[in-house]
């Protein structure tokens, strides 16, 4: 058995983590995962030996990061429950100290465009000084791609005369190819920006020679700010993509499909939006099966006068 001395410290695990683990993830995921790495585990933990590190060592963390980001210290929380999984498996330590601490509860957020917003949000993308990074915006709402995905598609990937986005595997949650149809709006804008970006490898090529546009956090407040929205993520978009579809009366598995969701848990979220149009429809069959004159519907908890 190795020495006290040179036992692997959380800094070596780490090392190892960032060259053998991360490089295997999403870039987004991977460039997330790196910063959690560098900013909370090695200065909380990096001088430790693995072999030493106890239950309380992450639990003290956990609790010391949750006052200030609750939902952040369940990142770091997860990756260093992955971290010391791989641990055992390099034989640095038999078991894992994460094992047994509580993750703080998590509400789902529900955040859509309101009617009232999108106006506002389409005139601030018209505006906005980087139409590259509206580009993006516009791209994820039409759409209701991942941040990531748009943000790394080439060209190659795109058929606009048959109107289909295949995503690599690569580049999805799922690890599988995405095979999604394109909307008339999404063709026409990407045909626009293919006309700016004739030469480029990436629909969003980044500010060097090579690779893509990474950053759109700025971005995003100036357009938020100027359209007077507060409290929506970019994230949302996908979210309200998502809705519109369920407002529109179709499916959770078609909802689903066009996200790119394996599991249909995850498209339930918007189960109560689908139930507008479905109850719409009801109402609509009920009042001419009843022999009704019309087929109007009628509000739940309005009364018709006497």
């Amino acid at each position: 058995m190795a020495s006290l001395l040179t036992r692997p410290t959380v800094a070596d695990l780490c090392a190892r983590f960032e060259v053998e683990h991360l490089p295997k993830l999403r870039p987004s995921t991977e460039r997330y995962y790196r910063a959690i790495v560098r900013n909370e585990i090695e200065p909380a933990l990096g001088a430790m030996k693995v072999a030493s590190v106890e239950y309380e060592n992450i639990d003290r963390l956990h609790a010391r990061i949750t006052k200030r980001a609750p939902y952040m210290s369940n990142r770091v929380l997860a990756v260093l429950s992955k971290m010391f999984a791989l641990a055992g498996r390099w034989k640095m330590r038999p078991d894992s100290p994460v094992r047994g601490v509580e993750r703080n509860i998590e509400q789902k957020r529900k955040r859509y465009l309101s009617t009232d917003e999108l106006p506002r949000l389409t005139k601030a993308l018209g505006e906005h000084r980087n139409q590259q990074a509206a580009d993006v915006f516009r791209l994820l709402l039409l759409t209701g791609a991942r941040s990531g995905e748009a943000l790394s598609a080439k060209w190659d990937q795109f058929d606009l005369g048959e109107g289909v986005w295949t995503k690599p595997g690569a580049t999805t949650k799922q690890k599988t190819d995405h095979r999604v149809p394109l909307s008339a709006p999404a063709r026409q804008l990407l045909a626009r920006i293919r006309k700016r970006n004739e030469a480029a490898e990436y629909v969003f090529p980044g500010p060097g020679p090579r690779g893509h546009r990474t950053r759109l956090k700025r971005d995003w407040a100036q357009v938020c700010k100027a359209a007077g929205i507060t409290g929506l993520r970019i994230h949302d978009l996908r979210h309200s993509y998502a809705s519109t579809l369920a407002g529109a009366g179709f499916s959770l598995p078609t909802i689903g499909a066009l996200l790119g969701h394996t599991q249909p848990k995850t498209t339930a979220r918007y189960a109560h939006l689908v139930d507008d149009p479905l109850r719409k429809a009801t109402e609509r069959a009920g009042a001419i099966l009843s022999g009704k004159r019309s087929a109007e519907v009628v509000p739940m908890r309005q009364r018709r006068p006497s």
